[in-house]
């Protein structure tokens, strides 16, 4: 069971979209919540900048070399900073088997198409709204899920609907969905504080 307010740690491999919306929203008294850690696996991600300034703290934990022992230290900081659920904020990098596990049910993950049709490895950005156009499809979406140890392929805990328009382009599609992503994130995090939506 996940208490409000919500104690989230971000994972941010960029700019962090979501995180910043999500703060804000703390910020403004508009979600009851409190941002304990920022960690990213890129030294210069702007994200990492953000923090500094929001007065959260924050680390980097570089994957690459020793992912295990990256794993290990990922899952030891969310603790040490009393995290209870960690959202994913264009994380690039899969979930190690410790972080996943001490965190079951309580890892979130923002997909910026409808799952499983569009998602997988390889499939985020641009990618996934190529994909949609390619395929024809009437409707996209925005689709918030668990994180598992595959790719996109946790419950979905939100769904949200985008049409794709006539004459849309991968990046007339993605500036929509880009645009959308970050209030409908910090509505359903409202969702869970308020005991609508239900975790582990």
């Amino acid at each position: 069971m996940i208490n409000s307010p919500l104690k989230i740690g971000f994972l941010a491999s960029g700019n962090g979209s979501s995180a910043r919306a999500i703060v804000a929203a703390i910020q403004a008294g508009d979600l009851p919540a409190e941002p304990r850690l920022l960690v990213s696996n890129n030294r210069s991600a702007p994200a990492l900048a953000f923090a500094g300034e929001a007065g959260i703290p924050a680390l980097t934990i570089a994957t690459q070399a020793d992912p295990d022992a990256a794993d290990d230290r990922l899952a030891q900081a969310m603790a040490d900073h009393g995290v209870e659920l960690i959202v994913l904020s264009g994380y690039l990098r899969q979930l190690g088997p410790k972080t996943l596990s001490r965190y079951a049910g309580r890892i979130l993950n923002i997909h910026p198409g409808p799952l499983p049709a569009f998602g997988g490895h390889g499939m985020y950005g641009r990618r996934v709204h190529e994909a949609v156009i390619a395929a024809g499809v009437a409707e996209s979406g925005i689709c918030i899920h668990l994180v598992d140890e595959e790719y996109d392929r946790g419950p979905a805990i939100a769904r949200m609907r985008a049409p794709v328009e006539p004459g849309d382009t991968a990046e007339s599609l993605e500036a929509r969905i880009t645009g959308l992503e970050p209030a409908f994130f910090v509505e359903t995090l409202s969702r869970i504080a308020s005991g609508e939506i239900v975790l582990g």
